[in-house]
């Protein structure tokens, strides 16, 4: 177990943060599917061969960091893992062209969901976290940082080539398959506890902010910086935030 005075990390908590670690790994596992599917269809596009490298390595960094996301959820009590994915779903709508279909998961996958990762990770460094736990953040976060890269250096190739404002209309179903079913709702006691912080995981209302500031401060610039108009996105948010589907 991670050592915590009790009176910090009692059972229910310590329960939320080894079901978080335990999601992480499914997240990273899937991640690690869909960055190798990615790099095939970069060399389709013939794409240069620096941003296939890296989606190549993502799907490595991502196998890494789900290992270490296992260590930490059996760290913090978890015994049963669910089996790895043996595929990942695509995630653009049917009928799109090829090349469209990989932009839109490049921005999906890269430009909203890792972003939004290195922002939660970010937060997530407190000083006073488990050294653990600060160990993997820290690993995690430097590469998520390149993997976000990797599909802002995509949008920008094809919005130079005029080929990436059909976006626009995208972006709320990319936040809305970024996001959990409760993130705009209200979190329980257990779910808003500072100590769940010094573990790696946000509190509830803390983890709905730092989404929100992520999205405007950092993507829906970065889109709009590509040509891919926001509009769309921030009604989303707005609707959301107000707790309207």
């Amino acid at each position: 177990m991670i050592e915590a005075p009790s009176e910090l990390l009692d059972a229910q908590v310590r329960r939320l943060v080894a079901e978080a670690w335990t999601f992480r790994r499914q997240v990273e596992l899937d991640a690690e599917l869909r960055f190798a599917r990615l790099a095939e269809h970069l060399q389709r596009l013939s794409a240069p061969e620096p941003l296939v490298s890296l989606a190549l390595r993502a799907a490595e960094d991502e196998r890494r960091h789900a290992g270490m996301c296992e260590m930490l959820a059996r760290a913090y009590g978890q015994e049963a893992l669910p089996p790895p994915p043996e595929a990942v779903e695509e995630v653009a709508p049917e009928g799109m062209a090829f090349r469209e279909r990989v932009l839109y998961e490049l921005v999906a996958a890269c430009c909203i969901t890792e972003t939004e990762s290195t922002a939660v990770l970010t937060t997530l460094l407190v000083p006073e976290g488990a050294p653990r736990v600060r160990a993997v953040l820290r690993d995690i976060l430097r590469d998520e940082v390149a993997h976000s890269r990797l599909g802002w250096a995509w949008l920008s190739r094809e919005h130079a080539e005029g080929a990436a404002g059909f976006l626009a209309r995208h972006v709320p179903a990319m936040l809305e398959g970024s996001v959990s079913p409760r993130l705009f709702e209200r979190g329980t006691p257990e779910e808003e506890s500072p100590t769940l912080l010094k573990h790696g995981v946000l509190p509830h209302t803390r983890k709905r902010d730092t989404f929100v500031k992520a999205l405007r401060d950092v993507v829906f610039p970065g889109l709009e910086r590509f040509g891919v108009d926001t509009g769309p996105g921030r009604q989303w948010l707005e609707r959301r935030s107000a707790g309207r589907a």
